[in-house]
């Protein structure tokens, strides 16, 4: 999580101005300036360079990310064995089950969304290819850390947090090792409304032969829909049941 070795601020100061243009759908100079705190004579020119390498595109005044970072996304997610490997896992489960299903890894910490299939029934959320979320308030996140070293998670946590998403969300950090026990022992995870009231989610680890994690998947669906039998039973049956499959095709393949 520490930074390797020295830094280029004016490098940091572009990614800053393209993740607010993100968070705030496009903005022009003024906006960008008062939102991140800066001069509007340096927001400007890092957009002209940013403009120029066709990184941002402009329209009417207003700034925005451009569709090259789409192919450098592409890149990244293509990269990953497991996305290739896992996709037809997913979208099989979206299929037979008619919700929510998610593919996730670790990242510097936080838990990012690789790919997701929506069923027939499946609710429309907030989630996205490329989302990065908090580990400590996810089934796909409990998956992940309850298969990663201790000292890992201690630090992550350090350095995130574990911040209160609902009333639901587990912020004490003894109880949320308890948490990873249980999830360990039992072979899969849950998020109980932890993240988002009204939802419910149920994820299993993608282990590797040397006992590490590759990721999670997960099906997430409203509470009316996950509860009883399918929800204690039906549905981490069919999570193992793909995850074991993905592992196989991961180690063989």
């Amino acid at each position: 999580m520490n930074t390797p070795g020295p830094t280029v601020q004016a490098t940091r100061t572009s990614l800053e101005i393209v993740e607010a243009l993100v968070r705030l759908n496009g903005a022009g100079v003024t906006e960008l300036a008062s939102d991140l705190d800066l001069p509007k004579s340096t927001v400007h020119n890092h957009l002209n360079t940013l403009h120029d390498a066709e990184y941002v595109v402009k329209d009417d005044g207003a700034y925005d990310v451009g569709l090259r970072f789409l192919k450098l996304g592409e890149y990244s997610r293509s990269r990953l064995k497991l996305h290739d490997v896992a996709r037809p896992e997913i979208d099989s489960l979206a299929e037979e089950t008619g919700e929510l299903v998610n593919l996730s890894v670790e990242e510097y910490g936080r838990g990012v969304y690789l790919y997701l299939a929506q069923g027939e029934q499946a609710v429309h959320l907030d989630t996205h290819a490329g989302m990065h979320v908090h580990l400590h308030c996810t089934a796909l996140g409990k998956a992940i850390l309850a298969h990663t070293p201790e000292e890992r998670v201690e630090e992550i946590l350090d350095t995130m947090g574990m911040p209160a998403r609902t009333e639901h969300t587990i912020t004490g950090r003894d109880a949320f090792f308890e948490e990873l026990d249980a999830v360990r022992d039992r072979g899969y995870a849950y998020d109980r409304q932890e993240r988002l009231d009204g939802l419910r989610c149920v994820a299993a680890p993608i282990t590797t032969p040397d006992h590490g994690v590759a990721g999670a998947i997960s099906i997430s669906g409203p509470t009316s829909r996950m509860q009883g039998e399918r929800f204690e039973t039906e549905i981490p049956d069919l999570l193992r049941n793909a995850a074991n499959v993905v592992e196989l095709n991961m180690t063989y393949s």
